[in-house]
């Protein structure tokens, strides 16, 4: 019996919308628990990254006004817009966490890579800031004072750094946040750039050697630059939709391949809202079956890509068609 399958999928707001045609099976509900548990990771940590963030401010600014250090003034600037990034996260990652509504049926999950791209605004200026001081202080060399101050705040500073690191590495574990691996990139650049601080304090202060001091700044500014472009990359990739990579795709493929009864996968389509992954696609199963049983079988095939995917948010389409080769099981993305 050829069946036309006649749907209620519930919308992002959970209200019933009827459907008629060949039928869709939607994942929006996902697993609520685990989702929320991503959502208070994440508040969590952002409040510790401003938090961090305010005292380094603190310090460094002490210890540049007894040292003098360009850089220490360059880590101080850094550490002023960590202070910016992090406050842009920190209110970023909660809206992300609003439920959809009206005007943003899939929610507001895009709102983590905007607080990406502000993050890697902030950080293309701090470099240029850098930079520029550091290129200033290499032609115009200035002593360092009071080093054993500043060489005490760096390393205070990257053991806070460091653990801030660690806590946002947990979280990112927890929750996949766009806007959080963005900071935690930023905050590792910084524990890398105040290793190459510390060592300008030194030579500067110790070896008297101000010249070194500011061509510490120098690369400071240019590992400030470089990681900003990572950052602003994965940003845009979730602005722009961009697909998750092939092994994830073929992930996807396998799993609801799995069941002998689905017989091909087209139309795949995949890309990163905050922490959810969305997953969609077109599966070809035998016409012959009866509601109940393409209900039950897609059902299966959700669990299974939620084993791996456990934020996802999957939309699957039936396509009634007859048994096809192994070779055709996949066809291309927009067949």
């Amino acid at each position: 019996m050829t069946n036309t399958l006649t749907t209620v999928r519930k919308d992002a707001l959970g209200k019933g919308r009827l459907g008629t045609g060949t039928g869709f099976r939607d994942k929006s509900h996902m697993t609520a628990s685990s989702l929320d548990d991503a959502h208070a990771a994440t508040r969590s940590v952002t409040r510790l990254s401003v938090g961090v963030a305010v005292v380094l401010i603190a310090l460094k600014a002490f210890a540049l006004g007894a040292s003098g250090s360009v850089s220490i003034l360059a880590s101080l600037a850094d550490s002023s817009l960590d202070l910016l990034a992090s406050l842009a996260t920190f209110f970023a990652v909660r809206w992300a966490a609003a439920p959809p509504d009206e005007e943003h049926r899939f929610g507001h999950g895009k709102g983590e890579a905007m607080a990406a791209l502000v993050q890697a605004g902030l950080v293309f200026a701090s470099s240029v800031f850098i930079g520029w001081e550091a290129i200033q202080r290499l032609f115009d060399p200035r002593p360092v004072t009071a080093g054993s101050w500043g060489v005490g705040v760096m390393l205070i500073s990257m053991a806070l750094t460091g653990w801030l690191i660690w806590r946002q590495s947990r979280a990112i574990k927890a929750s996949g946040s766009v806007a959080v691996a963005a900071d935690r990139a930023h905050y590792a650049s910084d524990l890398a750039a105040n290793v190459v601080v510390l060592i300008g304090v030194i030579s500067g202060t110790f070896l008297r050697a101000p010249g070194l001091d500011a061509a510490a700044g120098l690369v400071v500014a240019v590992w400030l630059f470089w990681g900003a472009t990572s950052v602003l990359r994965d940003a845009a990739d979730q602005l722009l939709d961009r697909a998750t990579s092939d092994t994830d795709r073929a992930a996807i493929t396998s799993a609801v391949l799995a069941d002998p009864q689905i017989t091909g996968v087209h139309r795949l389509r995949t890309r990163q809202t905050g922490p959810v992954t969305v997953i969609q696609m077109h599966v070809d199963m035998a016409p012959t079956l009866t509601l109940a049983e393409a209900h039950d079988i897609l059902e299966a095939a959700e669990k299974r890509l939620l084993a791996q995917w456990p934020h996802a948010d999957i939309l699957i389409h039936p396509d009634p068609r007859g048994p096809v080769q192994p070779e055709a099981a996949q066809k291309g993305p927009w067949s």
